[in-house]
């Protein structure tokens, strides 16, 4: 028999220690044949951590690892076949519990580096960051320093922004926060619009706020007017409405001036030209020109309105002065095609015949009491028709003498004086119009004063003596012969027949 060769237990122990190296040798390369595919550009030093990681938990678990391993290659003898059952499912199940614990930490790993690349691109990129974060900021301060120009390209950029990251949360914050900036800007805009501003700066407010694209076309032409009618009405608001007639001139000098300027504002910012290509099917038309139509027309309205009321106030014996300085107001707007001249004349006619008709009841009604405190008394000799010389000479052309026998009959002498008066105050604005007017009510007037003459004889008759029955008798002849004639003499110079005739196109025979 061969003498078995013996082994030093030196040499036992170096096979040992280099088993043990060979075995941590493959162990590293097995881990890094697993996690180069999901780690490629992974570091040695992260695979010596796995390596060690490995490692560790195979000595930890001690024994039981070893008898799986040398049951797997098979070196050990018989007596591995007796292990217990228990012994196996604990290898099986530390094996998927190992796999389990790859498997999560690979998961983990990669998200570590997911963020780690998106920290390195986020400080990369700082700065670019840091600006549009910034965009709420620098757009508020634009709009409040009225950088209205630099806000406008912010707003721009960040409709693209929104446009392609309309998903992100932040870049949502930011265009909520610009929305915002831009309707104070929208604010500011309008509210310049309601102020003394220029043609210059007119164009400038519509040129934004057609950029910000907010209004159609027929909406900015509305939000226009509505602003520049705001900064009328306050004017005409100011003006101190104590003296009908101070109101009423400060109110034709603000409305001539302003309106001019506004109407020229317009037309220089808006054109009212027909489009040069016809509408889409389907799609509503707004008439663009009829919208400052309707405002020239509602202006001209409230300023009508406003002159009656005043009229109808009382200005005194300034009715031809006013009336010429509406004159003036109405031509100057012939230059944009608003001359209303023409709805001048009807204001006028009917303040003037309500004046007059007013004043010619008072008349009546001052000769009623003057009727019943009257007695019929003989005049002096030096008040007489039958015996006066001709005091006075022959009336001039286009003057008219009063007839001086009135003088006899205070009663009457006083209603000729309040109808002069009457007339003198219609003089002032007098249409041809008016004849037919003023004619009927002087009629009205002589018809109640005749039955305040009837009453008051009525009354007194019975107590007569014969002189108060030749006075009385004096006093309907100077009424009907004197008075009556005169009147009719009066409305012949207030209305000359020959002017009636032309504007009738009839001859004067007929009239």
């Amino acid at each position: 028999m061969a003498t078995a060769a013996t082994i030093p237990s030196s040499a036992t122990a170096t096979a040992t220690a280099t088993a043990a190296a060979l075995g941590e040798v493959e162990d590293e390369g097995l881990l890094a044949s697993l996690f180069r595919d999901r780690f490629p550009e992974a570091p040695v030093a992260r695979l010596n951590i796995c390596a060690h990681l490995y490692t560790y938990f195979i000595r930890k678990l001690g024994p039981e690892v070893i008898c799986f391993k040398t049951s797997i290659d098979g070196k050990l003898t018989r007596k591995s076949s007796h292990l217990r059952a228990s012994d196996i499912k604990k290898s099986l199940h530390l094996d998927g519990w190992m796999r389990w614990l790859s498997l999560n930490f690979v998961k983990e790993a990669e998200e570590i580096s997911s963020n780690r690349r998106m920290n390195s691109l986020t400080l990369n990129r700082h700065t670019e960051i840091l600006e549009i974060l910034e965009i709420p900021q620098l757009m508020d301060t634009c709009v409040r320093n009225s950088y209205y120009e630099e806000a406008l390209e912010l707003a721009a950029y960040v409709r693209r922004l929104e446009r392609k990251y309309s998903s992100i949360p932040v870049i949502q914050g930011i265009v909520n926060e610009v929305r915002q900036s831009m309707q104070l800007m929208l604010s500011q805009l309008i509210q310049q619009l309601r102020t003394n501003i220029q043609l210059p700066a007119c164009l400038r407010v519509i040129g934004y706020l057609r950029r910000m694209d907010i209004f159609t076309e027929a909406e900015l032409r509305v939000k226009f007017l509505q602003a520049r009618d705001a900064w009328l009405r306050s004017i005409l608001t100011a003006i101190p409405n104590d003296d009908p007639y101070f109101h009423i001139t400060k109110t034709i000098e603000a409305c001539r001036v302003n309106l001019f300027d506004i109407i020229t504002q317009y037309r220089a910012i808006f054109s009212d030209e027909d489009p040069l290509l016809p509408p889409a099917m389907g799609e509503h038309t707004v008439n663009e020109s009829a919208i400052f139509h309707g405002w020239v027309l509602q202006k001209v309205s409230q300023f009508l309105q406003a002159l009656e009321t005043d009229l109808y106030r009382g200005i005194g014996g300034r009715l031809d002065s006013l009336l010429g300085q509406c004159m003036y107001f109405g031509l100057s707007f012939s230059r944009v095609g608003a001359d209303f001249r023409g709805q001048l004349a009807p204001v006028f006619q009917r303040v003037a015949i309500s004046t007059f008709q007013k004043a010619i009841q008072e008349t009546v009604e001052k000769f009623q009491e003057e009727m019943n405190s009257y007695t019929l008394i003989s005049a002096p000799a030096i008040l007489g028709t039958s015996n006066m010389p001709a005091a006075v000479p022959a009336a001039q052309p286009g003057t008219l003498q009063p007839p001086m026998v009135l003088l006899d009959f205070p009663p009457l002498a006083c209603f000729l004086n309040n109808i002069l008066v009457a007339f003198n105050d219609l003089r002032l604005c007098c249409p041809v119009a008016l004849a037919q007017d003023v004619t009927g009510a002087l009629e009205d007037a002589l018809a109640k004063v005749t039955k305040i003459i009837l009453a008051f004889h009525r009354a007194e008759e019975a107590a007569f003596s014969s002189g108060e029955q030749e006075l009385f008798v004096q006093f309907c002849t100077v009424f009907l012969e004197d008075l009556v004639p005169y009147l009719n003499r009066c409305l012949q110079v207030l209305f000359p027949p020959a002017q009636i005739a032309q504007t009738l196109g009839k001859r004067m025979k007929i009239l």
